[in-house]
């Protein structure tokens, strides 16, 4: 078992730290207002400089305009939309940043939710729980049997309360491309070394395999 990860959420040097020592293939900011885990591009250009050069940079943004995505834009690797952004909108965004990434996030409920995602012409899709409002982060399962009934013709990310405990369960279910993980890394609300080493460890991700053969 090996799928890619990508860890969400990082706001703290010390955050940096941890995923240079254990490295998930992507690590995910909050370029989105008024969500707790939001980092001001500033503070977002420092992490990222930090991060060792092999992991990619994602932003999350939330219906942004263009302006909100451009003082991010030269520090990522990937751009993923995770509100109510349109096929039109990617498209926008994708002209005026072609040479990143594109991932639409969906909170998914019904078939219907995975297939509308579907169509919007991203290059990658986050599966979340339809709980999980904005940008997600709480910790709530997403239907992995619904998504493995219902699978997208777009490679995956599942997200949505997965952890080092039910990430090899989840990955079995829903066979995703990659698993996001964020607020299960997390102890009083901050970033947890011996978690981010145990997801790593659960999943295997191709990163942190290429690492330990190095070292």
């Amino acid at each position: 078992m090996s799928v890619y990860l990508k860890i969400c959420g990082i706001r703290r040097p010390e955050d940096v730290e941890f995923l240079n020592a254990y490295p998930p293939d992507f690590a995910g900011f909050i370029c989105s207002q008024p969500f707790w885990r939001y980092v001001d591009p500033e503070a977002f250009r420092l992490l990222a400089v930090g991060l060792r050069g092999e992991i990619a940079r994602v932003g999350v943004f939330v219906d942004p305009s263009i302006g909100d995505i451009s003082p991010y834009a030269p520090y990522l690797d990937v751009i993923q939309l995770h509100g109510s952004e349109s096929a039109e909108m990617i498209a926008s965004v994708r002209a005026h940043f072609p040479d990143v990434q594109i991932w639409k996030a969906a909170r998914v409920r019904t078939p219907e939710d995975i297939a509308a995602a579907d169509t919007t012409g991203a290059d990658k899709l986050v599966l979340d729980s339809y709980s999980a409002q904005g940008v997600g982060g709480t910790g709530t399962l997403a239907p992995w049997e619904l998504i493995a009934a219902n699978r997208p013709k777009t490679e995956f990310l599942l997200a949505g309360g997965i952890s080092p405990e039910n990430a090899a369960e989840a990955i079995r279910i829903a066979a995703p491309w990659g698993v996001d993980a964020s607020s299960s890394l997390e102890t009083d609300r901050v970033k947890d070394r011996m978690k981010i080493r145990a997801m790593a460890e659960a999943v295997g991700n191709p990163l942190y395999l290429h690492t330990r053969k190095e070292g």
